[in-house]
């Protein structure tokens, strides 16, 4: 819109122990006579929490006040329909939400956004990813994205990448990396931010990526306590590997056509390459029956996988949904088949509601969990936009799993394997299984603060025997390196992501 400007528009983003605060203020001008609307509408990671949120207007400051989701999404239509400020999230794809509101501002005036939001970076494959999303909707003379990130253990490495990093945007680019502190500075000129592939007149449309890891110099991990809370990061790397057994559950019914069982076999394929000669699997196929590939759980190797890969190329869809005793079966196949010093996991391929057989979702909750009786995981995972998400991520939820929606896009296979590789962070303190190249996090609150020391102990099972780690830490530290609230607000984030999970 040209009768507005957007004269400036700042991101800075803090990251302290894997913790990101990150700020967006924007500064628009009014350049007509008479007053008019003025939007701001930013995206943000879908994990990521807003703390706060202020509008400024002739030097007013207005405070946002957070609502629950349905008084919130009747005071938001109420409030635009009567020509007031509100601001709502929403969901776009599959890392970004979506936040928007506007407010009327007077002829030749201006107005400040300011929008803060939280998160915990989680460890995927390796490494830690902080995401930044711009789209200011115009190009700005005053347009930068500062990064500042402090990790005790040490940075191992830092890079950067997003559709903001290609080589036209290259010199607008610094980045600075010293022991345990690194810095990032992407600051565009305003002919610049025409010039990236997605970039227009509209500017600049894309994310940048900082990507890093930290050092870890001991299997206990990073344990940190300030203010009476504590956090544990604990990402082992000298564990010996333990061996699987997983069972696929593969949704072959009608509605599964197209796009989605393609992906299925994609992803299926892709996970089916990454077993290890040690490794034990077991294929289920449904729709209104149930067929197991083979009775029983076959050894990894050569000869079953080239077998598993051609009778997966062959999965035709038909037929209705019975997911109760799909998962039932796979849940008996694992028990039929139980290996000392091994691991065992459930991972269902799925994309809808259940149409015969047990419909009843309470139901189909309840027999799982009973089933499964804690023993192992079971991954959900839902293709489609019409897939019944919530009542897939409840039941992975309850059998310690992890639920994820897997979208139409061509790269099925690898948002799969990032599901089969990572862990849930949660503030629980019993983990059922740990994936190399991701992280445990817990959190918690000390109570006593008569306590001078704090001990963490990790009990690990592995392939051959017990693994206990223990480290122990002064919690009378001196005042200037406790100044931060960090680990406060990441117990604080863990607390409500877990309570919301377990609703």
């Amino acid at each position: 819109n040209r009768d507005w400007d957007i004269y400036s528009f700042h991101v800075n983003s803090t990251v302290t122990s894997r913790y990101a605060t990150t700020t967006i203020t924007s500064r628009v001008a009014n350049r007509i006579d008479q007053s008019q609307e003025i939007e701001f509408h930013v995206k943000i990671p879908k994990t990521a929490f807003i703390s706060t949120f202020k509008m400024t207007i002739d030097g007013q400051t207005y405070d946002g006040v957070v609502k629950q989701k349905e008084e919130a999404q009747q005071q938001y239509t109420q409030a635009v329909s009567r020509g007031q400020s509100a601001g709502i999230v929403s969901s776009v794809g599959r890392t970004l939400e979506e936040f928007k509101t506007s407010v009327t501002v007077a002829a030749l005036s201006k107005v400040t956004f300011e929008l803060t939001y939280e998160e915990l970076l989680k460890r995927r494959l390796g490494k830690y990813e902080l995401l930044i999303h711009a789209r200011p909707m115009q190009p700005v003379a005053d347009f930068k994205i500062d990064v500042y990130i402090n990790e005790r253990p040490g940075i191992n490495f830092l890079d950067i990448k997003g559709g903001l990093s290609t080589k036209a945007l290259a010199n607008a680019i610094t980045k600075t990396h010293a022991s345990s502190e690194a810095w990032v500075h992407f600051y565009p000129s305003k002919e610049q931010q025409s010039q990236c592939d997605s970039c227009g007149e509209q500017g600049l449309n894309g994310d940048l990526v900082i990507v890093y890891d930290v050092y870890r110099n001991t299997s206990m991990g990073d344990l940190k306590e300030s203010k009476g809370y504590f956090v544990h990061h604990f990402a082992p790397s000298d564990l010996p590997r333990i061996p699987k057994n997983v069972v696929f559950i593969i949704d072959r019914s009608g509605s599964m056509h197209g796009r989605k069982m393609e992906q299925t076999r994609e992803a299926l394929l892709k996970i089916l390459v990454d077993l290890a000669d040690d490794d034990h699997f077991g294929l289920i196929t449904f729709d209104y029956s149930v067929s197991t590939w083979k009775k029983e759980l076959l050894p990894a190797n050569q000869e079953n996988l080239e077998a598993a890969k051609s009778f997966a190329r062959h999965i035709h869809d038909r037929g209705a949904t019975d997911i109760n005793a799909a998962v039932l079966e796979g849940t008996a196949m694992l028990k039929r088949n139980p290996r000392e010093g091994s691991a065992s996991l459930l991972i269902l391929l799925t994309d809808g509601d259940p149409t015969t057989g047990e419909t009843n979702l309470e139901k189909i909750h309840k027999n799982v969990k009973e089933a499964i009786g804690k023993k192992f995981p079971l991954y959900c995972l839902g293709f489609g936009m019409d897939v019944n998400f919530e009542f897939l991520e409840k039941m992975a939820l309850e059998n310690s799993g992890v639920g994820r929606r897997i979208y139409e896009d061509s790269d099925a296979a690898l948002q799969l394997q990032m599901v089969y590789v990572g862990g849930a962070n949660l503030t629980q303190t019993n983990f059922s299984q740990y994936y190399n190249g991701s992280e445990i996090v817990v959190s918690g609150q000390i109570t006593d603060n008569n306590i001078e020391t704090f001990t963490a102990e990790v009990i690990a099972i592995s392939k051959n025997n017990k693994v206990m780690y223990s480290e122990t830490i002064p919690t009378k530290e001196p005042i200037e390196t406790r100044s931060d609230n960090h680990i406060q607000r990441l117990w604080a984030y863990l607390t409500v992501k877990q309570l919301l999970e377990k609703e």
